[in-house]
């Protein structure tokens, strides 16, 4: 027994990873329901939110693939995580001294490389920590515990601007410093060395090395992706339902309300999936999210944005934990941190044509933006039927 824990980080570090992204999602989600308003405010248009959300997380994305296999060939996965929340938080503190759009472009940059640098590797040590018949519910509590963070950190983020009445720069000082604190509890993760004959077996870094059955789900995952652009439309369609204040004010708590509606769902939507399969949480996913596009495409009342954004975070708890949970189920360990990796990849060199037709269908007519969205998950759902049942 005392060898198993000491080959197995265990459920520990699933608590303490989680621990992190509570305490960086915080620091995240402070920025995040005020960026898009901030663009605005400097100068930027609806193609400048799409261009800033979908380059920032492709040029990301090469590195989430090269992470993941470096952690794969090294053994050891735990620095790459420590230095990609660094970069992240450095980014998030440089976002005070931006005057113009393009800044905000060059620092989300800097904070998505941050994430790229970190998300496979940490992915690898959570399905590590985790067997197979609990891997979904693994990934749900670190996803929950995410989330609250997503909560706490848009709930601050109107206490600070409506209530305190602090400017722009000076919340996104306080989520900075949040982001480097949230990196002192990886200090007490544990990992398990690999042995240089596994480090061996790591892939080639080229998709062919990865399993048919895991191929043809991350085709479903990239199509779904091109669909699901940033979160910054659904903040910026319900901001335009409202006047004064509260076209700052409503929006924020509405963002906050869709992260409650995830962090409640998230463990209850992995432990779905460790039941009855992936892919039927995935097809309830996907086509949650078709309604919802819908939906936004023509809410006008409060009523109706709060039921949308609270439909908005199931989908999200349906999606976000199930389909890492299915990649490392596809994936050999010793190639783990490679596919994971591949599958940030594609999902994120996707969101850069999604972002960019997001916001010119965005600048020609809202509701064109949520069409487009409805009708190309749609298609994302086509895609998933394919991939047996057997295999997911």
């Amino acid at each position: 027994m005392g060898e198993t824990q000491a080959n197995n980080p265990g459920q520990r570090n699933v608590v303490l990873l989680g621990l992190v992204s509570f305490i960086n999602d915080t620091s995240s989600k402070v920025i995040l329901p005020i960026l898009p308003l901030f663009i605005m405010e400097i100068g930027g248009t609806g193609l400048a939110v799409g261009i800033i959300a979908g380059v920032s997380d492709s040029l990301a994305s090469l590195l989430k693939m090269v992470a993941g296999y470096l952690s794969d060939r090294r053994g050891r996965r735990r620095g790459f995580v420590v230095s990609g929340y660094l970069l992240s938080a450095a980014a998030k503190t440089g976002l005070a001294a931006a005057t113009v759009w393009p800044h905000v472009l060059a620092l989300r940059i800097g904070e998505r490389l941050g994430k790229g640098l970190r998300s496979a590797p940490r992915d690898a040590l959570l399905a590590a920590a985790t067997d197979g018949g609990r891997r979904g519910r693994g990934f749900g509590v670190h996803r929950a515990m995410d989330s609250a963070g997503a909560v706490l950190g848009a709930l601050l983020a109107f206490g600070l601007y409506w209530f305190w009445g602090w400017g722009f720069e000076a919340i996104f000082l306080a989520a900075g410093l949040l982001g480097f604190i949230a990196v002192g509890p990886l200090a007490f993760v544990r990992e398990a060395a690999v042995d240089r004959g596994t480090r061996r077996k790591a892939p080639t870094l080229h998709g062919s090395a990865l399993a048919p059955p895991l191929r043809r789900f991350l085709a479903a995952a990239g199509l779904f992706a091109l669909a699901n652009f940033s979160y910054m439309f659904f903040v910026l369609r319900s901001e335009s339902a409202f006047t004064g204040a509260l076209a700052v004010g409503i929006p924020i708590l509405l963002y906050a309300l869709y992260n409650v509606s995830y962090t409640l769902l998230a463990v209850p939507a992995g432990m779905l999936s460790d039941r009855f399969g992936r892919r039927p949480v995935l097809f309830a996913g996907y086509g949650l999210f078709v309604v919802v596009c819908g939906g936004f495409a023509v809410a006008e009342d409060l009523v109706t944005f709060v039921v949308l954004f609270l439909l908005f975070g199931a989908n999200y708890a349906l999606v976000n934990a199930t389909e890492r949970a299915l990649v490392s189920d596809l994936a050999e360990e010793q190639q783990r941190g490679t596919a994971l990796g591949t599958y940030y990849l594609v999902v994120s060199l996707t969101a850069l044509p999604g972002g960019l037709l997001a916001g010119l269908l965005w600048d020609l007519d809202p509701q064109w933006t949520f069409v487009y969205g409805a009708v190309t998950a749609a298609a994302a759902i086509a895609i998933l039927w394919r991939v047996p049942p057997g295999e997911a």
